[in-house]
């Protein structure tokens, strides 16, 4: 044997390396192609389930603010309702008073009609002097 080496030998082994260096750059394309459709697949899916999540979160959101509004009408109008309640009572009250102490003034006037007359020009005299000034 000769420490020569062969030419067609190691050119054989040149092709042959040549291949499988490209068989292993195809290989490796590939797998690179097969992890970036699967981290593709993987992110689209991730934003999908977020998106979902996001409409649930806006729905539940929306759906509380709809009750609140519900439970604030509603109080508003049980206030509004006791607040006139109340105010009705008072005008009631009031219209009831005015008309006793009117029904008390007339009574007093037919009973006492020269205590009257000389009341009312006793205090038409003072009104007048007050708004002169």
């Amino acid at each position: 044997m000769s420490d020569e080496p062969n030419p067609s030998s190691a050119a054989s082994n040149f092709e042959s390396a040549k291949a499988h260096a490209k068989d292993a750059v195809d290989a490796t394309k590939a797998h690179i192609k097969d992890a970036v459709d699967q981290s593709r697949e993987h992110i689209k899916s991730a934003a999908e389930d977020l998106r979902a999540a996001a409409e649930a979160k806006a729905r539940e959101l929306r759906g509380t603010a709809e009750a609140k509004a519900r439970e604030f009408r509603d109080t508003a109008g049980a206030k509004a309702k006791e607040f006139r309640g109340r105010a009705e009572q008072t005008y009631g009250e009031t219209r009831e008073r005015v008309r006793t102490f009117q029904e008390e003034g007339e009574a007093y006037i037919r009973e006492n009609p020269a205590r009257a007359v000389l009341t009312a020009v006793v205090a038409g005299f003072f009104l007048g002097l007050m708004f002169r000034r």
